[in-house]
């Protein structure tokens, strides 16, 4: 399980194209299981071109840590601007809706559960354009291959994850991401979420709500609002919207032009303030102040480390710890992305989603931070 604790971001400049970027830093020591360093890669790789993710950039790695930069977004993420009590509007969840529609839909194309869609890891841009980010739990599936850990932030992970759990069942898919958006679209609208869920309560507790209990919409949204909530908030995942054309499909949704969304050409309903942080510091001060090895003071760390190499020998890690390191280090790809542009050519190449879209178009509150969870139930024979 990816522990939050080993991601640190910051802010950088790249020497190549001069671009401003967002750099995020795994502790090496950390050792997470190199299955899920690939998987964090592979996801962020996938979707190097992607409209609606943080996108990936570059990755590489010194003797303490890896590396990966994506982009910058200044926006802050949604649970800040919730705390703040910025006030979402219809039209504005609306967008959001649409645009994390594309999003969810182009993972899919890479199979890959992002498993943690929340406030949290929707991340806003300048011009206030959502975009995914956090791939700490994803995981992929192939073909009819079915998901069964229970992973996810207990308020925001649909029944089927939760019943897995409990009798084994048949696993999940990509149907549980739409859930997740369905309860982060009604949190943004009425400033809670449509279960009182909490990182404490009991399983037995959730299922007995899900059995018993009826989301109450307000009288003061729109019918097709309500109409296409209810449909991502339905419990049997069989009959949930959970596709871009089952979104597209949606009357409340008729009037909306896909390739505008795509192209991020329609104003959102709020614009993030430019002249604030959108964060809370302290946040971003904890690493310099709990952490064991801050990366302000790398440089002069790995110079004294450099020095002893001599001794290294004598107090190296265990051999099986190290066999680990050693096989992160030779599977973690470098990766450049303006290499790769430039090896495209200047015109570059549209990509198949856009085009896809594009024909699709034509023939038509504190309680969820950081409390993910991954707990495997499956004997073998099923992904993660």
């Amino acid at each position: 399980e990816w522990r939050k604790g080993l991601f640190w971001p910051r802010v950088s400049e790249t020497s190549v194209s001069g671009s401003v970027c967002g750099q995020q830093c795994l502790e090496s020591t950390g050792y997470p299981p190199l299955q899920e360093v690939c998987l964090h890669q592979e996801g962020q790789e996938a979707k190097t071109e992607a409209q609606e993710e943080s996108r990936f950039q570059y990755s590489f790695q010194d003797e303490e840590d890896m590396f990966m930069v994506v982009d910058l977004l200044l926006g802050g993420d949604l649970r800040y601007h919730l705390q703040q009590n910025v006030h979402f509007t219809e039209g504005a969840v609306k967008l959001y809706i649409c645009e994390l529609a594309l999003a969810l839909e182009y993972l899919q194309r890479y199979h890959i559960i992002h498993r943690d869609i929340k406030p949290d890891n929707i991340l806003l841009d300048e011009h206030g354009h959502v975009h995914i980010t956090d791939f700490n739990i994803a995981t992929v599936v192939k073909g009819a291959e079915k998901a069964s850990s229970m992973a996810g932030t207990k308020p925001y992970m649909a029944p089927e994850v939760f019943q897995v759990y409990v009798d084994g069942g048949p696993g999940y898919s990509y149907p549980v991401d739409w859930w997740s958006l369905g309860v982060t679209a009604y949190e943004l609208l009425r400033g809670w979420r449509p279960y009182e869920i909490h990182s404490a309560t009991s399983i037995d507790e959730i299922l007995n709500m899900f059995k018993v209990e009826h989301v109450h919409y307000s009288s003061t949204w729109c019918k097709g609002m309500v109409a296409l909530l209810k449909k991502l908030l339905t419990k049997d995942p069989e009959s949930r919207l959970s596709s871009l054309s089952d979104i597209q499909s949606s009357p409340y949704l008729a009037d909306m032009n896909w390739d505008a969304v795509f192209k991020k050409a329609l104003m959102p309903g709020f614009v993030p303030n430019k002249g604030r942080l959108n964060c809370d510091p302290t946040f971003e001060l904890e690493e310099m102040i709990l952490e064991s090895k801050p990366l302000h003071k790398k440089k002069k760390r790995l110079a004294k480390h450099r020095s002893k190499d001599s001794r290294k020998d004598s107090c190296s890690l265990n051999g099986h710890l190290q066999q680990c390191l050693e096989a992160v280090r030779k599977d973690f790809i470098i990766f450049n992305r303006e290499k790769l542009r430039r090896q495209q050519g200047q015109d570059g190449q549209c990509s198949e989603f856009e085009g896809r879209v594009g024909s699709q178009t034509s023939s038509k509150i504190q309680d969820g931070r950081n409390n993910n969870i991954l707990t495997h139930t499956c004997p073998g024979g099923c992904s993660s």
